[in-house]
């Protein structure tokens, strides 16, 4: 005699319900935070590189500079240090000495960084670009396997906007 499933369960009480509930929620959830892993994984690639911050001959863009505070600070202004040249004004022992020195000398082989660094530096940075394209595919999935294709957007959206409105606050 097979065995008969109460109807007091409900839906929500069947395995099959809860999983689809649970993947429901993560794709709400993943796509809601997909942007703010999307910058943070970008930004720091920059970081990873210094390219936010100006050396020698080179001045990075505004727009890094300022998303490179939003990264490190939650700001998007210039920092002081930014804002005037560190070659105007270098301490004795800070980075404006470096800066200095690299400006009139070039860079030397001895002011870069040893291989194990560089290494290190590029695995974070292929770690990240992985998680750069592992999260669009998950977005991609998450919209393209869903009914509600609309609201996901707006989610996407809305996980984009409330860093930026907050910001600007």
């Amino acid at each position: 005699m097979a065995k008969r499933h109460s109807s007091r369960r409900g839906a929500i009480g069947h395995p099959a319900s809860r999983v689809m509930l649970i993947r429901q929620l993560h794709a709400y959830l993943s796509v809601f935070a997909a942007p703010t892993v999307l910058f943070f994984a970008i930004t720091g690639i920059l970081q990873l590189y210094s390219l936010h911050e100006p050396r020698g001959a080179y001045q990075p863009p505004a727009l890094i500079e300022k998303l490179g505070r939003v990264h490190k600070d939650q700001t998007y202004s210039l920092g002081r240090k930014h804002q005037s040249s560190a070659l105007k004004t270098p301490v004795a022992g800070s980075e404006g000495d470096w800066v200095k020195h690299l400006a009139t000398h070039g860079p030397d082989d001895h002011d870069a960084p040893p291989p194990k660094t560089q290494a290190l530096k590029a695995l974070f940075a292929g770690a990240a670009g992985m998680l750069v394209v592992s999260t669009l595919l998950g977005v991609w999935m998450a919209v393209t396997q869903n009914r509600r294709k609309i609201l996901l957007l707006a989610v996407f959206l809305l996980g984009a906007a409330a860093p930026v409105a907050i910001l600007l606050l």
